[in-house]
């Protein structure tokens, strides 16, 4: 219940998040019983991968799963569901994936799904050196927890896409401005409209190879200089 409550108490103004798919990783870890490393998963338009881990052990096992297309947190990502390998040298699905899990340590793996938002998905992905580590309470936990995470994770990453989108605003209108201060600074040095204003700079852009924001910044910067 404290990883719970604790999952509630982010302030999502102050973390960012990768901070916060962290923290669901490392409160995961600490807060279900037989898990000795984790992981998150996010499946959408921005990201594809594990978005966090609480370890090497953590990151190769999700890495390999993506280089071999299949395993079972791309499966619990992709399902929204909950998929357990009890024993990963007994398991007959992804035999290629698991011979390698093996090697590295990983005796049993549990992965649940996490509908964040309707473009992107993700997964809990739990791993234990232990064959047989996550019993039914161990997993009814994990799902719980999942719910939890769901919740935070939808919320920090509708907070970050507002968030890079207020950026790209305050930088367009930047943008802007150093542009209609350039279109200016031509109007009076050449006596022109600032339709023809705006083509001359185009041209400047277009011949110096430069971004037309570029230009209009050095022009407004040559301007501003002492005489």
């Amino acid at each position: 219940m404290d990883a719970f409550e604790e999952l509630g108490r982010i302030r999502l103004s102050e973390t960012s998040l990768d901070e916060v798919l962290l923290r669901v990783a490392t409160l995961a870890r600490e807060a279900i019983g037989g898990v000795d490393a984790a992981s998150v998963t996010l499946v959408g338009a921005r990201r594809s991968g594990s978005a966090a881990c609480t370890g090497d052990l953590a990151k190769v096992l999700d890495e390999w799963q993506y280089e071999n297309e299949g395993g079972p947190c791309l499966e619990a990502a992709a399902t929204t569901t909950v998929v357990s390998v009890p024993d990963t040298t007994t398991e007959e699905r992804w035999p290629a994936y698991l011979k390698r899990a093996t090697a590295a340590g990983a005796r049993s793996i549990l992965s649940v799904g996490l509908p964040v938002q309707e473009v992107v998905t993700g997964a809990l992905n739990l791993y234990s050196l232990e064959p047989a580590a996550f019993d039914a309470e161990a997993i009814a936990v994990a799902q719980e927890f999942a719910g939890f995470a769901a919740v935070a994770l939808a919320n920090a990453q509708s907070y970050d896409e507002t968030a890079a989108l207020a950026r790209q605003m305050r930088e367009a209108m930047a943008q802007r401005a150093t542009i209609e201060q350039a279109k200016g600074i031509i109007m009076a040095e050449q006596r022109c409209t600032p339709d023809e204003a705006f083509e001359r700079l185009s041209k400047l852009s277009q011949h110096a190879n430069r971004k037309l924001r570029d230009v209009a910044a050095a022009l407004v910067a040559r301007a501003s200089r002492p005489r």
